[in-house]
């Protein structure tokens, strides 16, 4: 509640200053989770390039998923493909998808989700800022992944010719709240395995999503 009135009031004085505050509530959640003894270990990123835009694809296991990614990659800039539900009734999570520069689609409504996940892709890219798409759909709860969409990637890499292909792999977030919003579970250690960028301009997309999907799903820990 506190850090929604906070983005609203830093918003007026323009995108840096919201990135900055959004950046933040993200650490505060990640260092209040510390509190139960939750870590997050993330691995070498020192490769990835700042004014490069990035198209970020990883698992998703659980909403907790979101505040390291949004947290140790703020230099890409990283905005969200989210459903258009998010984008009501949760403080500071729905103000900022709405206003942040993230897209909320309506998954029952195809043709004008793709069109705006161009448009994303086309802003992005001259912006020389990132997009992060989790292409299972929905989070997997478990450590079992679903299979990867790959409608919204094509598009991204299509609107996005001059961005690379960030794989991320998570781990055991899924743990967090494997028991619903209440209790958290305690000790849980959260692993992010960033891939090595690939390059995908003039290559054939489908060899290249599944080079990815192979990378991300077999550093997955069961």
């Amino acid at each position: 509640m506190l850090f929604d009135i906070i983005q609203r009031i830093c918003l007026v004085f323009g995108y840096g200053l919201h990135k900055k505050c959004v950046d933040t509530l993200n650490l505060i959640i990640i260092l209040s989770l510390k509190i139960l003894g939750t870590t997050f270990d993330v691995s070498d990123t020192s490769f990835l390039k700042k004014n490069q835009s990035y198209i970020i694809v990883s698992n998703h296991q659980s909403e907790y998923d979101i505040p390291p990614i949004i947290w140790f990659l703020r230099s890409l800039h990283p905005k969200f493909i989210s459903k258009k539900s998010l984008g009501r009734g949760i403080p500071s999570i729905s103000f900022n998808l709405r206003n942040g520069g993230s897209i909320l689609i309506d998954r029952s409504n195809n043709e004008e989700s793709i069109e705006k996940i161009k448009n994303l892709g086309i802003t992005l890219s001259k912006l020389n800022r990132s997009v992060v798409i989790f292409p299972e759909g929905t989070r997997s709860k478990s450590s079992k992944p679903k299979k990867f969409k790959h409608g919204g990637i094509t598009k991204l890499m299509e609107s996005m010719p001059n961005a690379y292909l960030l794989g991320i792999t998570i781990n055991n977030s899924w743990k967090i709240n494997k028991n619903g919003l209440f209790p958290l579970s305690m000790g849980t250690k959260v692993k992010l395995k960033v891939h090595k960028p690939i390059k995908f301009k003039n290559k054939d997309f489908k060899i290249i999503l599944n080079k990815i999907e192979n990378k991300i799903f077999s550093a997955i820990e069961t």
